[in-house]
């Protein structure tokens, strides 16, 4: 029988300076991390998500370091700041794993810029952790971020082991990147380099090759924000490649054809948020800069 003294192990417990406040605050993450049922609770649907995965630097020698409680606290204390970090970026933290944090973006509710809102939080994951010692302890993370359609909306497990499970590549791309990035490093694949445009200074990685996955992948590192003021200014700016798109564009090109020639033309561009149609528009308004031509841009 476990008493106040003994919590059920044979060894009484040692009291650590602060831990009953944080034994309530980590309820606030907890809940963070599960969410409310209604807001979460539905089939299972295709959904394009931005994926992150993170985890603290040289986390194994802090934990050979500190005393079982001491790193507990510790690692409290770095699962609040985090969650409080990607809270204003409309993260949802979907699981604990010690001192890794999976997190999505683009659930439960669907955003035109997921990828962008991931990259963000990852700065800002960074300034929360390593601005201040965590418990005196100085802490650096390491950041990934993959993007990708995934299968989610049917959670599984009961109570606390609850989770929403998002089946797909980008899962595991996103442990990988982690996995590839230095202290206070965010790699991001090429989904979401796509999708955040020229928001970011990224430095390119080239191909490289990941645990577990059949061919090399491209890779970026985000080196921090661009000096532009809205997405719909990086839009037009230098970016990546388009990637993917070769026949959406040349039906584009052709529609153009036709009405250069007299035949009006109407092309609807439409798909789930954050597939790259504004990429896909100013890719064509490329193609269109030295053919005589006027262009109406509206933004809503």
């Amino acid at each position: 029988m476990s008493t106040p003294e003994d919590p059920g192990h044979g060894l009484p417990r040692r009291q650590t300076p602060g831990l009953a406040p944080l034994e309530e605050a980590t309820l606030t993450v907890q809940e963070r991390m599960h969410g409310s049922e209604s807001e979460c609770h539905g089939a299972a649907e295709r959904r394009q998500l931005s994926i992150m995965f993170c985890d603290v630097a040289d986390f194994t020698a802090l934990s050979s370091r500190l005393d079982p409680e001491d790193l507990s606290a510790v690692i409290r204390e770095y699962q609040l700041r985090v969650a409080a970090a990607v809270a204003g970026f409309g993260g949802f933290i979907a699981r604990y794993v010690g001192d890794g944090v999976l997190i999505y973006f683009g659930w439960p509710a669907a955003h035109e810029a997921n990828a962008e809102q991931a990259v963000r939080a990852a700065l800002a994951i960074i300034e929360a952790v390593s601005r201040t010692p965590v418990r005196t302890e100085s802490l650096q993370v390491r950041i990934g971020i993959a993007t990708g359609v995934v299968v989610i909306g049917d959670p599984i497990g009961t109570g606390w082991a609850r989770q929403q499970t998002a089946i797909g590549e980008a899962p595991n791309l996103a442990a990988r990147l982690q996995a590839l990035a230095g202290p206070n490093g965010v790699i991001i694949d090429a989904a979401s380099r796509r999708q955040i445009g020229a928001l970011f200074t990224c430095r390119d990685l080239g191909p490289v090759t990941l645990k577990g996955m059949p061919n090399a992948v491209p890779a970026w590192q985000v080196t921090g924000p661009a000096a532009f003021s809205s997405r719909s200014e990086s839009v037009h700016a230098a970016t990546a490649p388009l990637l993917a798109r070769e026949d959406e564009l040349a039906l584009m090109l052709r529609a153009w054809a036709q009405a250069s020639s007299g035949s009006g033309q109407v092309v609807l561009l439409s798909g789930e948020p954050g597939i790259g149609k504004s990429r896909l528009a100013a890719c064509l308004m490329e193609h269109l800069a030295h053919q005589p031509h006027t262009a109406l841009r509206y933004f809503c």
